[in-house]
């Protein structure tokens, strides 16, 4: 399966499922370890449990295993690998306190959140 219908796949099933505020962020070139991530907020622990579950199963009809799944049940953090793709589901708490779009891609950087020390 090539990248782009992998991604689509995924954004697909996200939006399909109410994930929240889903970003995509190109991160070819600055990491040798995906090429895209997608980063998604679930309303509770289930739910991103089930974004999760919803995405293998979506991917493994297409081919497509994933290499990975950390996050147990209960945790604000899932992170799914899908080798070229990489699947952040996050709480909201948990989003705004790991903030990964904003290490990955400075133009979503607030100035006003930068602390001179």
């Amino acid at each position: 399966m090539q990248i782009e219908e992998l991604r689509t796949d995924v954004l697909r099933v996200l939006d399909e499922k109410k994930a929240l505020d889903i970003v995509q962020i190109d991160v070819q070139g600055k990491t040798s370890i995906c090429d895209f991530m997608l980063v998604a907020t679930g309303t509770s622990e289930r739910h991103l449990q089930s974004l999760a579950n919803y995405i293998g199963e979506s991917v493994k009809k297409t081919g497509v295993n994933p290499l990975g799944v950390e996050g147990k049940p209960g945790s604000d953090w899932v992170l799914i690998d899908l080798g070229d793709v990489i699947v952040h589901l996050m709480t909201a708490k948990a989003r705004d306190f790991y903030a990964l779009e904003k290490l990955w891609d400075p133009s979503l950087v607030d100035d006003t959140e930068i602390i001179e020390g």
